[in-house]
C-alpha cells in the first residue's frame, strides 16, 4: 500500500520555483511565453534565508525543451533543495511551498542526485546549466552529502594538479584562490583538505623556478691534450 503523502518524514525536500513574466524579463530570459508564467513573490529568496533552513538553488532553468517534441521552452523555473534539522513531514514543507506559490514538494532519499540535476549533469540530452551559478544559503555545503570515492578524489587532485601546471602557479594561496572562484564546494574541499600535497608541489615548482640553470664552461685543449687558455 503506498506511504501517504501527509505521513511522510524526512530530512531533504525538494520542489519548484516558478518565476513571473516581470522577474523573467528583469533577469533577461528569452523565454516567449509559450508555456505560461509562474507567480512566486519578489522576495521568495529572503523567504528562504529568513527560514533558516539550508537550501540550494538551480541556476534559471529557461531553455529546457517540452517532451512533446514541438521544440517549445518549458515554463522557466528553478529547482530548489532545502533541508530541514530533522526529519519533517510533507504538510509542514508544504505551508512553506505554499507560501511560495510552489508545486508539491518532493521527499528526498538523497540529495547528491537531485543536487546533481540542478544543472542536468547527469542528463547529457538536456541543456546543461553553469555549476557556479547554484546558490547556497543557511549553512548548505555539498560535500556534507557526498562520500567522494578514492578514485573520484585522485581523479580530481589530477586535474587540480594539472590545472596549477598550465596556469603556472607557485603560490598555495593563489591556487586556492582559482579553485574557490572557478569551480564547486565538492573541488574546494579537496583542495582544502590536500594541502600537504599541494603546498609541497607549489612549493617545489616555485623552489625551482628561482633556481639558475647550471653553467657549463667550455675549454679548449690544444693536439697535446693541454688546456689552452
Amino acid at each position: 500500500m503506498a506511504e501517504k503523502k501527509s505521513s511522510v518524514k524526512k530530512r531533504n525536500w525538494a520542489f519548484f520555483v516558478y518565476p513571473t513574466k516581470e522577474q523573467l524579463e528583469a533577469l533577461g530570459s528569452n523565454y516567449d511565453g509559450s508555456d505560461g508564467y509562474g507567480t512566486v513573490p519578489n522576495d521568495w529568496k529572503q523567504r528562504l534565508q529568513l527560514s533558516g533552513l539550508q537550501y540550494a538553488i538551480s541556476p534559471l532553468h529557461d531553455k529546457d525543451l517540452l517532451e512533446d517534441g514541438s521544440g517549445k521552452t518549458k515554463k522557466p523555473h528553478y529547482h530548489v533543495i532545502v533541508v530541514y534539522g530533522s526529519p519533517t513531514t510533507y504538510n509542514n514543507v508544504k505551508s512553506l511551498t505554499d507560501s511560495l506559490n510552489s508545486p508539491i514538494p518532493q521527499a528526498l532519499e538523497q540529495v547528491k542526485g537531485y543536487y546533481r540535476y540542478l544543472t542536468h549533469k547527469d542528463n547529457p540530452e538536456k541543456c546543461q546549466y553553469d555549476d557556479k551559478e547554484i546558490v547556497t544559503g543557511g549553512g548548505f555545503n555539498i560535500a556534507d552529502f557526498i562520500e567522494l570515492s578514492k578514485s573520484e578524489v585522485s581523479e580530481i587532485k589530477f586535474k587540480l594538479q594539472s590545472l596549477i601546471r598550465e596556469q603556472d602557479m607557485t603560490e598555495y594561496e593563489q591556487f586556492m584562490d582559482y579553485v574557490q572562484d572557478n569551480f564547486d564546494r565538492t573541488v574546494y574541499d579537496v583542495a582544502s583538505s590536500h594541502t600537504i600535497f599541494f603546498n609541497t608541489y607549489l612549493r617545489s615548482k616555485r623552489h625551482r623556478v628561482g633556481r639558475s640553470e647550471p653553467t657549463v664552461k667550455v675549454v679548449k685543449v690544444d693536439e697535446n691534450g693541454e688546456i689552452v687558455e
